[in-house]
């Protein structure tokens, strides 16, 4: 997505252990994971840059769903989903090297998924697509044809909203590429 928007990048995993942190809200959390990621990913730089964090996190019926341990809780997660309208709620963080100087938000975005029978959910199951992904899905992927409907960034259920990021790219002061 970031070669989308024309920017050079280089992919560099944070690697902290989101189970091991609390927020109050959906957004808060998936702020202060975004946060904790890019600041983690900064510490290790050498040279001048810029770093962006995401994290996304799935909320239905009040409960937030992070990535499945295993496929038995992503058939759960996907079940809970079926015929529902969710939330999906993507943080976004961008920290500068060395200095520190950072920006957070977040975009909210609405997703209904279509009622699944037990045949639809273990064969979408069976793709291997909802593991390492909040909620156990990818709209992206194959789950994209249960889901009829989305209100706001298409983008940001895949975890990164676009238009977001390029907002605040320009609130810190780094223009578009050319």
């Amino acid at each position: 997505m970031l070669t989308q928007m024309g920017y050079a990048y280089t992919v560099d995993p944070a690697h902290i252990d989101e189970d091991a942190v609390k927020a109050k809200g959906s957004a808060a959390l998936a702020e202060k994971l975004a946060l904790l990621k890019a600041r983690a990913v900064a510490e290790r730089q050498t040279e001048p840059s810029l770093v962006i964090g995401a994290d996304t996190v799935v909320v239905s019926r009040g409960q937030v769903m992070g990535k499945p341990a295993d496929e038995s809780e992503a058939a759960a997660m996907i079940k809970r989903l079926s015929g529902r309208w969710h939330r999906v709620v993507t943080g976004v963080a961008l920290v500068e090297a060395p200095r520190g100087r950072h920006l957070i938000s977040h975009e909210t975005t609405a997703v209904q998924f279509a009622p699944m029978t037990e045949e639809e959910i273990w064969d979408y199951l069976s793709t291997g697509d909802s593991m390492d992904k909040a909620g156990a899905y990818g709209i992206q992927g194959r789950a994209g044809v249960h889901i009829p409907r989305i209100r706001g960034c298409y983008f940001n259920v895949m975890g990164l909203p676009l238009h977001r990021l390029h907002t605040m790219l320009g609130d810190m002061g780094y223009p578009p590429p050319l």
